[in-house]
């Protein structure tokens, strides 16, 4: 599968581009590859769709955010299937942004053109949202999963669209299927036209003459649907994806809402996460800490083995290379840092107490000039 292209590079506009701006440049995209003037030309068709869902990612705020933070796999552009824009239709665009079409002197009118010259309403099903949780390992591999989702689906007896056996309808006699109503009035300064929906039809175009009967001509039903979902690895608490038509069906035809899928982490027992790194914290004995030896520690993906210098001091960090996460956008993955910590016990028996007072006599157990000087350091730096 090809790598996609960045949105801001496809409409050719700075990150910082204002929401006017990215509308303009996508209706420049528009026009210049719209299908009515470039027949056949199916290079001009794939910039079309993808003029369209950069432009779908960066007019939404939400969208722009995650797209910002985290590349495609924030709207759903992981490879993988299924997730964000890439699935467009020539249907779903000019449904869902025939208003710009429109405001740029009738974008039907290059020859007629079967894929937006109606001004017909398209219904759109509602989105839903839906909670994910992954453990780090999954985060750390990426993961299917399957998740049922109760939802609005077609309903089967009418194809959705609310007439009894799908062909109970006839075409609106107001608006004559165009789904609007074209008023002139005439004012001072002249003849002023007007376009509205239809009244009658609500703008739909047709007329149900004898409604589905197990729909109640709304077209939809409520059901639940198992939903296959591919998680890319390195997501965070909060991301969001979105999986493109997955949401709730529209009444009486039309395009179906998306299913957003919002990602909790469980909490790890041994691990903090910290971005793309994860923290661990290591407590050795004082004798542990001060011959010194190896200790096995948890990882996301098992055990690893630290090898402990004698005389290690408390807070020591040490680092365990490319064992933390992946980057979402795939540069790279984080690190796993051990922080040292050495337990001093609370209680000590008779024998462990002589030993201790023996010990506190030698020159060794005396903090040096150096180990003062180091710790001073550390604390100036937390007030600096």
């Amino acid at each position: 599968m090809a790598e996609k292209r960045d949105y801001y590079e496809i409409l050719e506009v700075g990150k910082t581009a204002t929401v006017e701006e990215i509308k303009k440049a996508y209706r420049k995209k528009a026009i210049q590859y719209h299908p009515d003037k470039n027949p056949g030309d199916k290079e001009a068709e794939e910039k079309f769709k993808e003029a369209a869902e950069a432009y779908e990612v960066l007019s939404d705020a939400n969208k722009r955010a995650r797209y910002d933070q985290f590349g495609h796999a924030g709207v759903g552009g992981a490879a993988g299937g299924g997730f964000g824009g890439g699935g467009m239709s020539m249907e779903d665009i000019f449904s869902q942004f025939g208003d710009i079409f429109g405001s740029f002197g009738g974008f039907g009118g290059f020859g007629g053109s079967s894929w937006g010259g109606s001004s017909r309403r398209t219904n759109r099903g509602s989105d839903l949202r839906v909670k994910v949780k992954l453990n780090l390992k999954e985060i750390l591999n990426g993961v299917e999963k399957k998740i049922k989702v109760k939802k609005y689906v077609a309903c089967s007896h009418c194809n959705g669209n609310g007439s009894e056996n799908g062909n109970s309808y006839s075409t609106c006699h107001t608006c004559h299927g165009s789904g609007v109503v074209t008023k002139v009035t005439n004012t001072i300064i002249g003849q002023m036209q007007t376009t509205t929906t239809c009244p009658t039809c609500n703008g739909e175009g047709k007329i149900i003459t004898k409604k589905c009967t197990f729909c109640a001509g709304e077209g939809i039903l409520r059901d639940e649907e198992v939903i296959p979902i591919k998680i890319p690895a390195g997501v965070a608490e909060g991301m969001q994806l979105s999986l493109q038509g997955k949401g709730n069906a529209a009444r009486r035809g039309g395009v179906n809402g998306d299913l957003l899928i919002v990602i909790e982490e469980e909490e790890d027992p041994d691990l903090i996460r910290d971005e793309n790194d994860v923290i661990y914290n290591l407590f050795l004995s004082f004798p542990a800490a001060a011959l010194g030896g190896t200790v096995e520690v948890p990882t996301i993906d098992g055990v690893a083995k630290v090898k402990i210098e004698p005389g290690t001091q408390p807070g020591k960090v040490l680092r365990l290379r490319n064992k933390g996460l992946p980057s979402v956008n795939g540069f790279g993955r984080g690190d796993e840092l051990v922080n040292v910590n050495v337990y001093v016990p609370e209680e000590l028996s008779d024998k462990e107490r002589k030993l201790m007072e023996e010990m506190d006599k030698s020159p060794n157990f005396a903090p040096s000039k150096t180990a003062k000087k180091s710790v001073f350091n550390k604390f100036k730096k937390m007030f600096d």
